[in-house]
């Protein structure tokens, strides 16, 4: 017999059936994937990548069909234990209901101990006012109360705190931030904006829980939130600021770390703790594809919902305010630059249009000072643009790192704050991607929901979730359903320097994969949030299914 027969290494997992998106230019689809270990190594036909498949060892899902997509990669996100206790008022229109809930949690509450909630929308209330302690005092006499405003940038807390804090009507403001006063009376009226929310004291207030009984519930709390990441298909998380890296390490040992997760530190000009930071960055280095050391944040300014981004011009709505800068922009260039020298990526809060405009300054005098190198710096949410900063982008190969559902969330309000003109540079994405950005996408978890659903669905319509006619907000700005992945998974690799082995299903790259129980490139607009992950896997393991 002549000539050689070349044997086939046989798989791990397959997967045959599907209809493929893989991201991937060179071979944009397919039907089949073959992996072994934790790496793609064949992607193709049904037939071809049958030949994979091994009946002893080899585990095969037939996608029937199903859309099969690069497992996805939030860009932005707050991510932490879940607490089970978490007073949940998103989407409240009506404030009674937060006094009815927080009374219900202090009924279950011991006296002393914090009840904390949130993601409360004054936008969406019937009047639209804005909450104030009033609402929770009469049923929280004896407990400390938090309520965080959605975007985070502002806290309704009772008098309970006031008082501990020693927050009174002759408190001055801090620098960057707010104590919300009633015009008639001057007494605080229980909300916090940015740095006040520095001013309370909970250290003052007496702990209930025994440190043994906060340890459990904080590590029930990670794997609450571990599950809902990999319940969404959310196979890799980039933390936008500072996290437990040894509560990381401790799930994965104990194998129950299910998405990859890049955690960054606070941004700095202080060279003795930037080289602390190194320290860390080599413990858990860009090489690596698990737990690992990500960028450097910090907040230029506040949020438009909180009346705090930082603007050229005033408000609409509040001719009297421009909004609020974190820091002075000399202290924020010189920490910048100095980062930059020493080799880390940075990552800036910024939702004005000046706040922005201060960013893109910022970059650019590192690249004069330190020289250009692929730094692939971020601007974090991106959210309002000058038309003239928009090309800067590329052009400095700075990151618009956005969040596709905030433009939905905020836009009933967007056009009051700040008015039509300024509102064309509002969540530009088409603007962006044309003028040569490569966008990476993600939630802001849990400013907003974690589901990367609704994300695409912001991208694709820019309308309200529960839907509306016409074309959508600023319809030039949306996305094709492909572009709106491209940048849930490609794109939000190529933020983290991973692009070369994550966010494409390719022969060679990690085996991060979902499968959806709808085709997200065929069906309509209103059947995108509804649609659900089948399978999430991750390095190659199936770590969700849907119907165990």
């Amino acid at each position: 017999m002549s000539g050689s027969c070349v044997k086939k290494e046989k798989a791990d997992l397959v997967i045959i059936n599907g209809k493929v998106l893989t991201i991937d230019r060179d071979n944009p689809t397919a039907e089949a994937i073959a992996v072994i270990g934790e790496n793609i190594i064949a992607v193709g036909t049904t037939q071809k990548v049958s030949g994979f498949i091994d009946k002893g060892i080899t585990r095969v899902i037939d996608a029937g069909g199903r859309l099969v997509l690069p497992g996805f990669n939030d860009a932005h996100v707050h991510f932490g234990p879940l607490d089970p206790d978490f007073i949940e008022l998103r989407y409240t229109t009506d404030p009674s209901v937060i006094t009815e809930k927080v009374k219900a949690q202090v009924a279950r509450s011991k006296p002393g101990e914090v009840i904390r909630g949130g993601h409360w929308e004054h936008e969406m209330f019937i009047d639209r006012n804005w909450p104030a302690k009033e609402l929770i005092d009469k049923v929280s006499p004896d407990n400390p109360v938090l309520l965080e405003r959605a975007d985070g940038h502002s806290v309704l807390v009772n008098s309970y705190i006031l008082k501990k804090s020693g927050i009174t009507k002759d408190t001055p403001d801090p620098f960057g931030g707010e104590i919300q006063k009633d015009p008639l009376t001057g007494e605080p009226t229980g909300i916090l904006k940015e740095t006040a929310q520095d001013l309370i004291r909970l250290g003052e207030v007496r702990t209930v829980r025994n440190p043994e009984e906060e340890a459990t519930r904080t590590w029930q709390g990670y794997l609450l939130a571990m599950k809902e990441a990999r319940e969404l298909g959310v196979t890799s998380i980039q933390v936008a600021g500072s996290a437990d890296y040894e509560a990381y390490e401790k799930l994965q040992k104990e194998g129950q770390l299910t998405s990859r997760i890049d955690i960054g530190k606070p941004l700095t000009g202080d060279t003795a703790v930037l080289r602390k930071y190194s320290e860390i960055a080599k413990k858990y280095p860009k090489e690596g594809n698990w737990i690992r050391f990500g960028y450097l944040k910090a907040f230029i300014d506040g949020s438009m919902g909180s009346g705090t981004a930082l603007m050229f011009e005033p408000f609409n709505d509040n001719p009297s305010s421009s909004g609020l800068a974190m820091m002075p922009y000399e202290e924020f260039e010189n920490m910048v630059v100095t980062a930059d020298r020493y080799g880390f990526q940075i990552g800036v809060h910024a939702i004005g249009d000046k706040g922005n405009n201060w960013i893109l300054n910022a970059f650019e005098k590192a690249i004069e000072v330190n020289g250009k190198h692929d730094s692939r710096h971020r601007d974090e949410h991106t959210q309002t643009l000058q038309q003239s900063d928009i090309p800067r982008f590329a052009q400095l190969g700075v990151i618009p790192s956005m969040q596709p559902t905030h433009c939905i969330s905020d836009k009933k309000f967007y056009e009051k704050r700040v008015g039509i003109e300024r509102c064309k540079g509002a969540y530009a994405w088409r603007s962006l991607v044309e003028a040569g950005s490569t966008l990476a996408f993600g939630t802001d978890y849990q400013v907003e929901p974690l589901n990367p659903m609704e994300g695409l669905y912001a991208s694709v319509s820019r309308k309200e979730r529960l839907g509306e006619e016409g074309e959508g907000w600023f319809p030039e700005q949306r996305l094709t359903m492909e572009e709106g992945i491209k940048y849930y998974t490609l794109g939000s690799a190529y933020a983290q320097f991973m692009e070369d082995r994550k966010g494409m299903i390719k022969t060679g790259y990690i085996a991060d994969i979902v499968i959806v129980d709808k085709d997200l490139l065929t069906i309509p607009e209103s059947e995108i949030m509804k649609t659900k992950v089948d399978y999430t896997i991750v390095d190659g393991k199936v770590v969700y299914n849907s119907r165990k």
